[in-house]
């Protein structure tokens, strides 16, 4: 797999890396209150050494995780990648967030595409699959638009803060893709 992936001329995706972490904690901290609605980890980061943290477990042997900045125009606007990895039966999970400023753009529909693209031929993988808090709408519409199968409700799939949420599962196979 590439440590680089140019999506367009605006936007690329960058392996996560140490001196990433900075500019990562300054997007969490600076929209600490939009991001929580529906991402559990923002209050699990409260230092810059939280964020330095979380990469360093992306970096342990074992790991099933492959994550990358998502930047726009040079600028770190989100997180998207690859979890779970399960190579014996060539599957994982993408999971995906961005700073508010930068929605409505497409750039984590275009960011999607190319990690499905690359999960197929490079990582050679049958199944990707993707899961959205119920409510989280514009999450939501992301697997909608590029044509994911909706499969269900995982109940209480998450824990969000200070309660469990439902999330909504979404697939998408290799065969799916070629058409």
């Amino acid at each position: 797999m590439v440590n680089i992936l140019e999506v367009n001329h605006e936007v690329v995706l960058h392996q996560v890396s140490y001196s990433d972490a900075p500019a990562l904690f300054r997007l969490i901290d600076n929209n600490r209150t939009s991001l929580r609605a529906w991402l559990p980890f923002v209050d699990f980061t409260k230092v810059v050494e939280d964020t330095e943290a979380f990469i360093g477990s992306l970096f342990v042997p074992g790991s099933r995780n492959l994550v990358f900045t998502i930047r726009y125009r040079g600028e770190v606007a989100g997180l998207i990648g690859y979890k779970d990895i399960d190579r014996n039966n060539k599957k994982l999970e993408i999971g995906y967030w961005i700073a508010p400023v930068f929605e409505g753009n497409g750039i984590v529909t275009q960011s999607l595409e190319a990690l499905i693209g690359a999960a197929f031929s490079y990582l050679e993988m049958n199944r990707i699959q993707i899961k959205c808090a119920v409510g989280n709408q514009r999450s939501i519409n992301i697997p909608k638009r590029l044509a994911f199968r909706f499969e269900g409700i995982e109940r209480a799939g998450e824990w969000l803060n200070d309660r469990f949420v439902d999330l909504e599962v979404y697939s998408m196979l290799r065969s799916d893709w070629i058409k």
